[in-house]
Order: structure tokens, then sequence, then C-alpha cells
């Protein structure tokens, strides 16, 4: 039967393939529209076009059944079968990422007043301050919701009108619009001590010294992308919070300045969770007015999602990488902004990937294989892809990250790291995403550790590669992969290399 006649009889069936594709893979009707336009300009469907077939309204041509298929990295006959959609490209509501859940049973004990007696003595027993209580509480959340906050989005979106790539002056004028006023002060980095005892460069960038007073360091002025960022902070205070974020201090370094101050705390103050959430509504909203979302994510769309796509943007490679946890249609992220000796100063796992290490204590153990560690250690030019086989509570999965080492104002060495959790985007296509991995897993154990991809595996891989647009992941499939570990007492590499991870304890 010649495609036409096949196309015509089951373009029901056709639409809803193509539909359930589409969400499985976390497109929206412009994305996939936009995909196909870069495949075959002329063939491609528009959106509403695309919005017909999907509901059976209108037959693709073979050509554009043939673009929407490359898209996909489907054959042209799985379109055209007389099946309809079975379950296993039917869209399923994904589980929330962050933090692994736990059973609050019984309920009682898990009360508002039970809480607020239990809480403070299990600060004051670990150390742990209210402030850092308040941002593990912000980041659960943020994790918890992937990374979706419309109301913070339109806001910005309101100030910025949705404009890429704003200029200093620009952000200068949307600061005055807001009634700020700018002086300019003179400090140079020094020397602290954080929480852990660890020494590091800070320096104070900017701070509101009352209403309608925004004070900006001189050391921006050498670098116009953080001082965007600031500006951008400062403006979100005084859209979101009017004067109640009047006592924001930005500071750059290894040690914060809340870190520098840190003390274990006996109760939870309730002034240091509003302002630490005010802190994470300012930066959220500011990554939305540099990089909103629509335009930001179609820049990244057609550059592949490289980290160097923040020159295009002219942010710094962080807002970029941040900025492409929110915007991408892929859910399955994580980020990570590391110091060395092991102290991530910023951590987003909406896909739920354990922590190498943490951020309230040091881990005696960590694994040196992790992507991020082996950049802080071995320090390099560029930007590094990896692709990570991880155990998990319940299965192994497949990570791919790109990693990037760059100095900050203070001086100090960090490795900014964004990466995606591919088991999700594995099942999409109808793959059995844990016989995937620990196929791949065996192979890595049997080599030591790490190994080529096989060509099979990578094959396969390379096709979710496409789909996703993501180049790096591309790139990683040409590298290695590595077996990594939450901790080195869990190693699965044979022999264990826990000794060599537990050599590096200061880390």
């Amino acid at each position: 039967m010649r495609p036409e006649l096949s196309l015509t009889r089951k373009s029901h069936f056709l639409g809803t393939k193509i539909r359930n594709l589409r969400k499985r893979n976390h497109l929206t009707m412009e994305d996939l529209s936009a995909r196909c336009v870069r495949v075959d300009s002329e063939s491609a469907p528009s959106v509403s076009y695309l919005s017909m077939i999907e509901r059976g309204k209108r037959t693709p041509s073979v050509a554009m059944l043939r673009v929407i298929a490359t898209v996909f990295q489907k054959d042209l006959d799985w379109f055209l079968d007389d099946t309809p959609s079975d379950d296993a490209i039917v869209p399923q509501k994904g589980k929330h990422g962050g933090l692994a859940g736990m059973p609050l049973e019984p309920g009682f004990l898990f009360s508002g007043d039970i809480l607020q007696i239990a809480i403070p003595e299990m600060l004051s027993q670990t150390g742990t301050s209210g402030r850092q209580f308040a941002q593990l509480l912000i980041r659960a959340y943020q994790e918890y919701h992937q990374n979706h906050f419309p109301d913070l989005e339109r806001a910005a979106e309101e100030v910025g009108l949705k404009q890429l790539a704003l200029t200093v002056e620009e952000m200068l004028a949307l600061a005055k619009a807001q009634g700020l006023q700018i002086r300019w002060f003179t400090e140079a980095p020094t020397t602290v001590v954080d929480a852990h005892g660890i020494s590091g460069q800070r320096v104070v960038t900017s701070y509101l010294d009352g209403p309608g007073q925004l004070a900006l360091n001189e050391i921006l002025k050498t670098s116009l992308t953080r001082m965007k960022y600031d500006l951008a902070v400062h403006i979100g205070h005084c859209v979101l919070h009017n004067s109640d974020g009047f006592n924001s201090v930005l500071s750059i370094g290894s040690a914060s300045a809340a870190d520098a101050v840190l003390m274990p705390s006996t109760s939870v103050n309730a002034q240091d969770i509003l302002q630490a959430w005010r802190e994470f509504e300012a930066s959220f909203f500011a990554g939305a007015l540099l990089c909103p979302k629509v335009p930001f994510r179609q820049l990244l769309d057609r550059h592949g999602y490289e980290v160097n796509v923040h020159e295009r943007a002219q942010v710094s490679p962080s807002v970029a990488m941040r900025r492409m946890t929110v915007v991408s249609p892929y859910p399955h992220w994580h980020y990570f902004d590391a110091y060395a000796p092991g102290k991530l100063k910023a951590v987003y796992r909406g896909n739920g990937i354990p922590l190498p290490w943490g951020n309230m204590r040091t881990v005696a153990d960590p694994c040196q294989h992790w992507s991020v560690f082996r950049m802080l250690t071995e320090p390099q030019s560029g930007s590094a892809a990896q692709i990570s086989l991880l155990d998990t509570a319940q299965q192994t999965r497949i990570y791919c990250c790109e990693s990037v080492s760059v100095q900050d104002l203070a001086g100090n060495q960090r490795v900014l790291c964004a990466g995606i959790d591919l088991n999700p985007a594995i099942e999409a296509q109808g793959e059995d995403a844990a016989e995937l991995a620990a196929a791949l897993k065996q192979v890595c154990v049997a080599n030591g550790g790490e190994v080529a991809i096989p060509a099979p595996i990578k094959r396969k891989l390379h096709t979710i590669a496409r789909i996703l647009n993501i180049h790096w992941l591309e790139r990683g499939l040409n590298q290695q992969a590595r077996l990594i570990c939450a901790r080195g007492g869990v190693c699965p590499r044979s022999p264990s290399c826990y000794a060599e991870c537990h050599g590096t304890s200061d880390r």
C-alpha cells in the first residue's frame, strides 16, 4: 500500500502517536515545530498544523512525517502500523525529584507542634544553623516542584519584557525604574574561614543599604555579567519584596557572607527562614530576567545546550547552566556549583541524584570519579562531558553531565556542573532503562570501573542524544563511561577503590 493511502486511513492513530511521543519527550508543539524546521524548513509543520495532526483533523504528507520521524529518531513504519499507541509511549506523570521521601508514620509524631519542639534540639545536637536548615527546606521545595515557579517567571517577564541579552546600561535603567540610586564602593577580596574551618577568598559585591540605595563594588566593573546578575537580584527584591529586601548582601567566594558567621543554633529564627526564602525568590527572578524562558530555550535549542551559549546570552556560565535546568522541556536535571576542597555552594537535584558530598559537613570517603570532583582535583581548560553509572535505591541509573572550571571574582577556582538522568529518556523510547544500565554497569565492572561504551548501547544512547538535542551528551558517548558512587564505602568497582577515596578524606 502506498504511504499516502496508509496515512489517510490511519490518521487518527497517527495523531495520537505523535502527541503521546511529543509529550513523553516533554516537548511543546512549539518545540516540536521548531525542531522540524531545523531538519527541513520546507516540509516542517507549523504549530497550528501540528495541532490539527494530533487531533486527527489533518493528515501530514510523507515528507512532513519523515521530518517528524527524524526528530524522534523513529522509522517511518513505526507511525504507520495498525496498532494504536500502547502503554509504552503513553505519557505518565513522572515522579518528583530531589531527596527520597520517607513514610511519616505514626503521623501524630510529625504534627506541627511536635516538630517545633524536636527540630531546634536536632539542630543544636548536629551543629546545624537555622539558616542552613532554611536553605535545605527551600532546596527540597525547589526540587519537589522541579524548578517550576511561573509567578516568578511572569514577574521577571513584566520587568524585562522577555528581552534576552540585556546590556548593563539597560539593567541600570531597570534598576533606576525601581527607584534605586547607585553608589560605588571599593572592597578587595579577603580571606575568611567558613563553618567547616575551610579558608577561602570572599568579596562583598553589592548590598541594599536603605530605601532606594544600592551599593555596588568597583570590582564588578571587571565582570559585566556578574554586575548584571547583582542588579537583577536587587531589582527582584524591589519587585517582589518592596523594602523587605533591603538587608540583602551579595558576595562571591568559597565562604559566603552567611557562612562566615554561621553558628550552631538552638532555635529556628523565623526571620532567617523568611530571609532565605526571599533570597531564593530574588535569585530565581534574576535568572528569569536575564534569561527569559521562551527566548532562552530557543537559543539553547539552536545550539544544542552547549555551555558556551552563555556568551550569546551575555550572562555568566553559572546563570546559563542554572537556567538550563528550568527552561528545558526535559525535567530530569541536576546542577552543582562546587568549590575545592569539596564544598557544594549551590545544589539542584530535580532528578534526585544522590550528593557526592554534603554542604553542611565534610565527607570522609567521597567518590573521586564524579566529573565535578575530578575537575576540582585536576583542573582543565574548557568543558568536559562524562557518562556515569550510579546505583540508587531502586536501580542503576545512567547520567551524563557537562562540567566547566571557572574562576570567580574573588580569585577562587570553582566547578560548575549540569547534568541529566538518562533513564526516563530511554524509557520514553520503549527501551528497558534498568536493563540497559545494568548491562553497561556489568561491562564497566569487568574493566575496572571505566570502559568505552559498547557499540549497541552507544547507538541507543546516541538516539537519545539526538532526541534531547544535547550536544555534550553526544560528546560524552565518545568518552569512557565511569562507575561512580554516593560514598566510597559502597564503591561498585572491582577491586574497590575505597581505600584510595578514603585517602582524600580532607576533600
